[in-house]
């Protein structure tokens, strides 16, 4: 099978590495990928660094180039819009943020023309079906985590949050936390880098289809602090792989207080964690649950 990929986002954020993952995963199925991104984007640099074929993600280039595939895939609300307009294959959508789709004619005629939309969520699916999109043409396709070593054992009791600028995550709730608690947080702008050396991981939003992060922090044995929102309470269950609590400072510190006061309770919701991920959460049961999907 050949596949075309389409994301137009800007930076490396979870959904572009749910693109690699799922193209790497694809590729050792047997089957060929070819993507379409922004020329200025870290996910091409990527891409091109994986050996994929990589071209500009622009209406002629997804007339072209979705002329001799079996079906294209949308990754993102803007790819979305190409596949729609200049698609010459059929399309499916990967639906990943928790806000309400549009209502305009431009939207719903948009949403009408793809054959299936993959949902990160069962809270992004209801979603979808609360906008009008029927039911058979929604499918959830978690996010996949890849296999992780097993952490070395942590002496002390590090928080690390997500150091982001985007106005729907809180950092400003989780400092405010940090102040109340009197418990310093690691803003970290790379995951990969500190997560490894975290106790507890910090994740405050406003608005998450399901959230990548949280699911890393957890194949790490990693218990999380998260916001009851979207599809979060999804992957987290609530005293048992962490914690999940109101969008208040007040909350999250009185969270991060009784986390690290009890080493045993933080050992036991991380290894919780880790068994979830593993049963559920895993890359290749991305992959696996994509390919049914388009061979649906």
């Amino acid at each position: 099978m050949r596949i075309l990929h389409i994301d137009t986002g800007r930076e490396l954020r979870g959904g572009q590495r749910q693109v690699l993952l799922l193209m790497r995963g694809l590729r050792e199925r047997g089957h060929d990928c070819e993507l379409l991104a922004r020329p200025d984007a870290p996910l091409w640099r990527e891409a091109v660094s994986l050996q994929f074929p990589v071209a500009s993600a622009t209406l002629w280039n997804v007339r072209k180039h979705s002329a001799d595939v079996n079906i294209v895939h949308a990754h993102d609300a803007h790819a979305h819009t190409l596949a729609a307009l200049a698609s010459r294959r059929r399309f499916v959508v990967s639906r990943r943020v928790a806000f309400p789709v549009k209502r305009g004619r431009f939207s719903r005629w948009k949403y009408a023309r793809a054959c299936r939309y993959l949902a990160v969520s069962h809270f992004v699916a209801g979603e979808l079906i609360a906008a009008g999109v029927p039911e058979y043409r929604i499918e959830v396709v978690y996010d996949g985590v890849e296999q992780r070593a097993h952490p070395a054992p942590r002496s002390e009791c590090k928080f690390v949050a997500l150091d982001s600028s985007d106005p729907l995550k809180g950092r400003a709730i989780i400092s405010e936390a940090a102040r109340l608690a009197g418990i310093p947080v690691q803003f970290s702008n790379d995951l990969e880098r500190d997560l490894p050396a975290a106790s507890v991981f910090l994740y405050a939003t406003k608005s998450e289809g399901l959230g990548s992060a949280a699911l890393f922090a957890m194949s790490l044995e990693i218990p999380v602090i998260a916001s009851r929102v979207g599809g979060l309470p999804e992957i987290i269950e609530n005293r048992v792989t962490g914690l999940l609590v109101e969008n208040r400072p007040e909350s999250f510190a009185e969270a991060m207080k009784q986390l690290q006061d009890s080493p045993e309770t933080r050992r036991e919701m991380g290894h919780a964690a880790r068994l979830r991920i593993e049963r559920d959460f895993m890359a290749d049961q991305m992959v696996e649950r994509m390919l049914a999907a388009y061979l649906r």
